[in-house]
């Protein structure tokens, strides 16, 4: 499970004082209920399996339901061939997804996506080693099926790390959904009632952002 850490507790109190937190933090439980429901039928399915690993907003928290989070919507787009195993878990950092989520990747997924980093981003205390740690999950990431998220930060770490991302995609390791720069779109109307997580309107945009490096990769797999 993620660290429960000084600011998560800091969030416990600002949910009571500030009811847009409260209402987005309360989707937290049912969402990841929902999930828990459907990995069990994606692994009994028999279908390609999309590995979904990250934190809060791969489990598509702030839009108005699961199915508005970036990960159906994708699924959607690309005419739903997916069964989808969604390991994130809210709060997640990239040390969670180390620990708690790859151990659980089954034998040879036919996708695996990455979106994580925000909540490591959050105090300079928190992205100390940022970069080894993403190097670490990068070497433990599936080659040629993988597709991950640059971080949209402009610090330094934010910037290792996506060099390390630039790296491994530009030897076919991995597809990068980058992030960085406009990739995302102004913030005014996309943002949750957190002020933090996207709502449905940014999830569109996620979506779209990973919708070509996912369709890059199952044609790359295709040819080999």
């Amino acid at each position: 499970m993620p660290r429960r850490t000084w600011s998560s507790r800091l969030l416990d109190v600002s949910a009571v004082l500030v009811p847009g937190i409260g209402r987005v933090r309360a989707q937290k439980e049912p969402f990841a209920r929902t999930w828990a429901a459907g990995n069990r039928l994606a692994l009994a399915s028999g279908r390609p399996l999309w590995v979904a690993l990250g934190d809060s907003m791969t489990q598509g928290i702030g839009a108005n339901d699961v199915d508005g989070g970036w990960v159906p919507r994708l699924n959607a787009r690309l005419g739903r061939p997916f069964a989808i195993l969604n390991l994130s878990a809210s709060g997640a950092r990239i040390q969670d997804v180390l620990d708690d989520q790859l151990p659980h990747l089954p034998e040879a997924p036919t996708l695996v996506t990455v979106l994580v980093g925000a909540n490591d981003m959050l105090t300079p205390a928190r992205r100390r080693d940022v970069p080894a740690r993403f190097a670490t999950l990068l070497d433990r990431l599936p080659p040629g099926r993988s597709v991950v998220a640059t971080l949209p930060q402009g610090n330094a770490e934010a910037r290792a790390v996506n060099a390390l991302l630039d790296e491994a995609g530009g030897r076919g390791r991995i597809e990068v959904a980058d992030m960085r720069g406009p990739a995302l779109g102004p913030l005014r109307g996309s943002l949750a009632s957190d002020w933090f997580h996207p709502n449905d309107v940014g999830y569109v945009r996620i979506a779209g952002i990973f919708e070509g490096p996912v369709r890059a990769c199952l044609a790359r797999r295709a040819r080999d």
